[in-house]
């Protein structure tokens, strides 16, 4: 997803309501909306209420899927996951992501821009550095809902009471979160009410939860973001384990088990 600043900086990210999932008459042909993959982000999780939960990274080659790194920790959203609407046009039974729930979507998303409050940062995503007056709009009814904007260029009615800075060290008493992430593609149409503002940023403890996001160690995000290459078109699949094993034939997705998720 490209970076634009013109009269406003916009980031669309993705969608999460049951209104826009249709179910796919082949479900077994879901994988085509990800075929040209070459690299994922795993996140898996015990249940749908779980809080915590684990990290693995894939490279696909002809062979099919192949672990590299190790397995790292996360946590998601205080109130756990739920479906949201990502490259898979069809799901299972389980809760409906909704703007406020405090859950992180789950499913398939494509991977968009790196941010963060350095200049630069060592990444193969396309970069941009926050600044003081940007801020991920939260507010349903706003025309800019669920994108990024500089709000010294944009002036539209309801922009203050966004709840996002995108800086949040600046307003937000030094807060670190969002000192490097990248954008998890969670309702690119802005549907209003459907989830907003979903990323993976840093933790700040391993026992803190999110608003709906999915946060990391700053060791694990300095790793992933060095290994994520926009050039291989990387997806973001995020899946209680239950789910993931439901779904992992017919979305080709890798093999792991319980065991594995369970370390």
């Amino acid at each position: 997803m490209p970076i634009r600043r013109t009269a406003a900086f916009l980031l669309p990210l993705l969608l999460a309501t049951a209104c826009a999932h249709s179910p796919s008459s082949d479900a077994s042909n879901e994988s085509r909306h990800w075929a040209d993959a070459g690299q994922m982000v795993l996140v898996t999780t015990a249940d749908w209420d779980s809080t915590n939960g684990e990290l693995r990274r894939y490279e696909r080659d002809g062979k099919g899927w192949k672990q590299v790194g190790e397995t790292s920790e996360i946590v998601v959203g205080r109130t756990g996951t739920a479906w949201g609407i990502g490259l898979n046009t069809e799901h299972g039974a389980g809760p409906v992501k909704r703007e406020g729930d405090g859950k992180a979507p789950a499913g398939v998303f494509s991977i968009g821009p790196a941010f963060g409050y350095a200049a630069n940062a060592r990444t193969g995503l396309d970069y941009k550095a926050m600044g003081q007056n940007d801020w991920c709009i939260d507010v349903p009814d706003s025309a800019y809902y669920n994108q990024i904007i500089d709000r010294s260029l944009v002036k539209a009615p309801l922009l203050d009471q966004s709840t996002e800075p995108m800086r949040r060290d600046l307003h937000e008493n030094g807060d670190q979160r969002y000192r490097e992430g990248f954008v998890i593609e969670h309702n690119v149409a802005n549907v209003r009410n459907a989830g907003s503002c979903i990323f993976a940023h840093l933790w700040t403890a391993p026992n803190t939860t999110t608003a709906g996001c999915t946060a990391m160690a700053p060791a694990s995000m300095d790793t992933v973001l060095a290994w994520l290459d926009a050039k291989r078109k990387p997806v973001f699949v995020q899946l209680p384990i239950a789910q993931y094993m439901q779904q992992r034939a017919a979305w080709k997705l890798p093999e792991i088990t319980h065991a594995e998720h369970a370390r």
